[in-house]
């Protein structure tokens, strides 16, 4: 993959959620340095505002927004403060997720509850309140993406991952399914399926087997880092209006699975 330079992204209003951390921090930090203004979300203020001071320090801007995108109101807030203070969102990075891997007869319903909620209707509030910005970036000719951050679970038959694939899964047939709609509309629709990423995602895995088959596939090969899901992020948003990546599996090249 080329590593682009340069400010390919200048006049683009960024949105990223799940940036506390992660994919979702290494994402905004890679947007700003693009030219990019960058709204970031999540529930953890103090890691939120960390990440704006970073990118304010290197000439960018960037606002901090503390939400839990699990409550539609608070989302859809969210977004009103966006348009008034960097104006329409033209990229949504719909990134925040959990991973609460566990056999099924576990029966760790609190767990699987906690996975649909930010999972899936967490990206479903997202989409909800950043549509129409993108949908009004799109008319005026500019460039409108709508990205979200998918998993191979989505497609892998993995064992204890029953939940979280499912979620991931949906993820990624909405994605195909939206496109049908959005396409026509000039807004872009793509989604990335990262394998093995140096999070702290596997920490949040409460199963002590599962924690620990996390835990051994980090030493055993060379994961990906949360800046190269970043710049596999960029590189979508910076090709020409009339391209749409659409779907990106992106592996450590080790792993098999």
């Amino acid at each position: 993959m080329t590593v682009l330079t340069g400010t390919p992204l200048a006049g683009r209003v960024a949105v990223i959620t799940g940036a506390s951390s992660g994919i979702g921090a290494a994402t905004a930090l890679r947007l700003a340095g693009l030219g990019a203004k960058v709204a970031v979300m999540a529930r953890r203020k103090d890691r939120l505002d960390d990440l704006v001071a970073t990118v304010q320090a290197a000439g960018g801007t960037a606002i901090a927004l503390p939400v839990d995108v699990t409550g539609r109101e608070s989302v859809n807030d969210a977004a009103a403060e966006v348009a008034e203070r960097l104006g329409t969102a033209d990229l949504v990075v719909n990134n925040a997720g959990v991973q609460l891997i566990s056999p099924i007869t576990d029966l760790r319903q609190d767990d699987w509850q906690r996975q649909i909620d930010l999972n899936i209707t967490g990206v479903m509030n997202v989409i909800g309140a950043f549509l129409p910005h993108l949908t009004a970036a799109a008319g005026s000719g500019r460039p409108a993406d709508l990205i979200t951050t998918s998993s191979i679970a989505a497609t892998r038959i993995l064992e204890k991952f029953s939940v979280y694939s499912g979620t991931k899964a949906y993820i990624s047939h909405l994605t195909r399914l939206l496109r049908v709609e959005l396409g026509p509309k000039n807004i872009r629709v793509a989604t990335i399926e990262p394998g093995m990423v140096d999070t702290e995602l596997p920490s949040h895995v409460t199963d002590p087997d599962a924690s620990a088959l996390m835990e051994g596939l980090l030493t055993e090969i060379d994961p990906l880092r949360s800046a190269d899901v970043a710049e596999t992020v960029a590189f979508i948003a910076a090709a020409p209006r009339h391209v749409n990546l659409t779907e990106i599996t992106i592996l450590p090249t080790a792993q098999a699975v």
